[in-house]
Order: structure tokens, then sequence, then C-alpha cells
């Protein structure tokens, strides 16, 4: 019997405009702190930790493939949304006082889950980031019902 290797989630790539500002806004906003920086080839990558999670800068200059909103790109191919969880969505947007774009909610999902509460913001480039309250994982017994 072949062992499985076990993967762990590791890193977000992010293109950026401007990383300095990309930095202050992730470190702010979501509690990310720089971890490395490499350069090389005039190429500078900053990683940035928040727990088991990194973030990747990497600066560039060119245009967008796509225009973001709502919720995210219905691009192939691309990712949709960045996810974090809050314990008060509320109260996350009342510390940030008005200073996050936001480009979608609050919205609840009560017929979901119970509590469960989301609103969409957008980064300096325009990455659609979820901040969610309440979701929870459906049990063993649920899933198997429904599979």
């Amino acid at each position: 019997m072949t062992t499985m290797i076990e993967a762990r989630w590791s890193h977000v790539g992010l293109n950026c405009r401007d990383q300095k500002r990309t930095e202050e806004f992730y470190s702010r906003w979501f509690g990310f702190r720089r971890a490395r920086v490499v350069e090389e080839d005039g190429v500078r990558v900053v990683f940035l930790r928040s727990g088991d999670v990194y973030l990747e800068l990497f600066a560039t200059s060119a245009d967008p493939l796509f225009e973001t909103k709502d919720d995210g790109p219905a691009n192939p191919g691309a990712a949709r949304h960045l996810a974090f969880q809050v314990d008060d969505v509320d109260a996350f947007l009342a510390q940030a006082r008005g200073a996050l774009p936001v480009s979608l909610g609050p919205l609840e999902f009560d017929a979901f889950i119970p509590g469960w509460k989301t609103v969409w913001v957008t980064d300096p480039d325009g990455v659609v980031i979820e901040v969610s309250q309440g979701y929870v994982d459906q049990s063993e017994d649920e899933l198997a019902r429904i599979a």
C-alpha cells in the first residue's frame, strides 16, 4: 500500500503595483507581518505571515487582465477571492471606519448557517477579500446524507 503524502496549505502569491502599500494593507487589516524579503536579479519578493499562512508579494506594472467586482471575478483559472474569518463583521467594518472599499454586502446567510454573515472588500490592487463570521462545517452525518 502506498502512503499518501500529506500536503499542507502554504501561501498565495499576489502581484501588486505597490508592494509597500499592499504590505501595509494586509498588515493593518488582517494581522500579517513581514517574514522575509528575497531579492535577486532586480526582483524583490516580500513574504508576509499570519499564523501558518503566507502571502508572497510580487511587484508588477502590468494592467489587470479583467475587472474585479462584487465577490470576485468569474474568469476560469482566476482566484475568485481571498477569505478571512472574524468574530464580528460589523465590528470589523466599524473598526475600518470607511477605510476599506466594500464591493458587496454585508450579506447574511442565515438560511444556510445561523449567524453566517459576509462582506467583500478589495485590496489596493482590486483583489477581492471575503470577510465572514459564523461559518461552520456540516457534520459528518449531514455530509453522508447528501453524498
